[in-house]
């Protein structure tokens, strides 16, 4: 018997910050999905509300210590880990100064959203996707959610396409109804550029003044599954994938979410399902 390995790459997660519909579905869809027999990661970033002593957060030496180059600036990337008992889940955070050590999850103490969320995406995504490759580790499924995932789909499609871990992972991105009001930063193509990615590919889904929806798009259109995880998504962002011939799992309350979200995933991903 065969179990898949699915990489949870989510937003937020309770207990570590608030209780929100994206911060729930953090917490208990991995340990759902962990309870079917699948192997699984998860990862969020180390917001700077989140409290390292409370929560027994310790670095991992051994996972830490790159820097990450984005816009020709060196950023250190430091990795974290904790666990939650209850569920036998394991949480890998990622950590950098500039971006999160000291700064909340979408806005600031005052409200107002940061004018960076685009590029502290972009560095979470590559912290992730460096992370898991030192870990070597090769999940069959990677479940992206909320837009501080938004970037994942493209790399693994297009940057990390060719790397053991990732070249035959599918991946499902799930849409929630927390949207960012600001528009993405005029220069985010420059900051977000990697070897393998097409830039006019790009440049045709993030236009000039991008706004939250067009970040979706992004992930959607590199995603091989979309699951609608709010009853109030944008039907726009939907019907997007479905023009694009993407599987669209529709809202299910979490009382039977767990169930349709696994079998989506074999439908996604049938040579990962168990075999006799």
């Amino acid at each position: 018997m065969k179990a898949s390995k699915v990489l949870f790459i989510t937003q937020e997660i309770t207990p570590y910050v608030a209780e929100t519909e994206v911060s729930t579905f953090g917490r208990k869809v991995p340990q759902a999905i962990q309870e079917t027999g699948r192997e699984i990661r998860t990862f969020m970033p180390k917001w700077g509300n989140v409290n390292e002593r409370r929560n027994q957060l310790h670095e991992v030496i051994r996972l830490s210590g790159m820097n990450l180059i984005i816009d020709d600036t060196d950023h250190p990337l430091i990795i974290k880990v904790a666990s939650i008992p209850s569920a036998r889940m394991q949480v890998y955070f990622i950590d950098n100064d500039d971006y999160f050590q000291h700064r909340l999850l979408a806005k600031d103490e005052n409200d107002e959203e940061y004018d960076d969320n685009d590029e502290r995406a972009v560095f979470y995504a590559r912290g992730v996707l460096e992370t898991v490759k030192k870990l070597r580790w090769y999940p069959g499924i990677i479940h992206c959610q909320g837009w501080a995932s938004a970037i994942v789909p493209l790399y693994v499609k297009k940057a990390y396409n060719e790397d053991p871990s990732f070249r035959d992972a599918k991946v499902v991105f799930s849409l929630f109804d927390d949207k960012l009001e600001k528009p993405l930063q005029a220069d985010i193509i420059n900051k977000l550029m990697l070897k393998g990615i097409d830039r006019s590919e790009v440049e045709s889904i993030l236009p000039a003044n991008a706004n939250y929806d067009d970040l979706m798009k992004l992930a959607i259109s590199y995603s091989d599954g979309v699951i609608q995880s709010s009853p109030n998504v944008n039907p726009e962002l939907l019907e997007y994938a479905r023009s694009k011939n993407i599987p669209v799992l529709e809202y299910h309350p979490f009382e039977t979410f767990a169930e349709a979200c696994n079998k989506f995933y074999s439908e996604i991903c049938p040579e990962e399902q168990e075999e006799e």
